[in-house]
């Protein structure tokens, strides 16, 4: 008796994508997009990929398939951003949502250039990358976002107000956080409080500064230019700001500092005069990075979640991606809770003598 014929099919499950794609002679990303009906494929490509896939009863593992395109998207992340500490909890919340996605992270960095720079910069990128994170102060910065639009490459800036409606947005409510942060040291008896802004061209860095002064204002106080000093959200910037704060003949009896680089600098200030914090002076600050904690006492301060917003960034860009061939765009202003952090830096102001 003939023994039956073993079938020349194979079983799909020992079929592979690069498989598929050798017999089709297209690129296993070809044939991620066509099975997942993604991108723009020609029509005889995707007949030669499709026969491919009948011939060799292939069935798709979809989990694959999505890992397998992410591994070939490109996602820059550009930075120009003053603060270490700041730049490490972006890194780490961007480096966890690529291990988890398979993308590749490409760091571009950028030392203070011009708009026209800025423009060239990102006219050369678009070119290699498939979406870009624009932290802060870059976030804001229209010559690069301009250009990227016009290339079509979808674009989420992290920590900034809505400032184009062409690209997707990732913040806290800056506005609320700096009121919130004020009527704490308004509630704990301070009425002198001097104020670090950070930088001008950022619209988070105003929109803190109108939080602490509607808090002063509701609570029936002025607003004392003479306590408000302005920052760039380095350290430097900081000491100097503070030494400006403490030398008045009137000074205040509380620090608020747009972020906690400055305002760690503010604590440093307040030891070098001999000034005991938070007995003498208290001190606040923004962002919840780990200089809110490597200094003495630890500093209160508005826990900013910034590696978790790094984190959603990527998942939108990729929504964005994955639509790139439809007529609508994946674009979102995702508004993150932000958290009041209270420590050891803040008491109730010291008695007159």
């Amino acid at each position: 008796m003939d023994k039956p014929k073993k079938s020349i099919r194979r079983k799909s499950s020992g079929v592979t994508i690069d498989e598929v794609a050798a017999r089709a002679g297209v690129s296993p990303m070809t044939v991620s997009r066509v099975i997942n009906n993604q991108g723009k494929v020609r029509d005889a490509t995707r007949e030669r990929v499709m026969r491919a896939v009948r011939e060799l009863d292939y069935t798709p593992n979809l989990a694959a398939s999505s890992l397998a395109a992410a591994q070939h998207t490109r996602i820059a992340l550009i930075y120009t951003n003053p603060s270490g500490a700041y730049l490490r909890e972006l890194l780490v919340g961007l480096l966890r949502a690529a291990s988890r996605t398979a993308v590749q992270l490409v760091v571009d960095y950028w030392d203070e250039l011009d708009a026209e720079s800025e423009r060239k910069a990102a006219h050369a990128l678009a070119k290699r990358v498939d979406a870009v994170v624009l932290p802060p102060p870059l976030c804001e910065s229209r010559a690069a976002v301009t250009e990227l639009v016009k290339a079509g490459i979808p674009v989420a800036a992290i920590a900034s107000g809505r400032f184009s409606d062409e690209i997707s947005c990732i913040r806290i409510d800056d506005f609320l956080a700096g009121k919130q942060m004020a009527e704490y040291l308004i509630g704990q008896g301070h009425a002198r409080i001097g104020f670090i802004r950070g930088r001008r061209d950022l619209s988070a860095s105003a929109r803190r500064f109108d939080g602490f002064v509607t808090a002063l204002h509701e609570a029936g106080l002025e607003v004392d230019d003479d306590l408000v000093q302005l920052g760039d959200y380095t350290y430097r910037s900081g000491l100097d700001a503070a030494e400006k704060l403490l030398e008045q003949r009137s000074p205040p009896t509380a620090i608020f500092a747009s972020n906690d680089d400055m305002g760690a600098a503010a604590i440093s200030v307040a030891h070098r005069r001999g000034l005991d914090v938070p007995r003498d002076l208290s001190v606040v600050g923004f962002d919840d990075t780990s200089a809110a904690t490597t200094v003495w006492p630890e500093m209160t301060t508005i826990h900013q979640p910034i590696a978790s917003m790094a984190d959603t960034a990527i998942d939108i860009l990729l929504r964005s991606i994955r639509r790139k061939g439809d007529s609508t765009r994946v674009l979102m202003d995702h508004i993150v809770p932000h958290t009041l952090v209270t420590r050891d830096s803040v008491a109730k102001p010291p008695r007159r003598r």
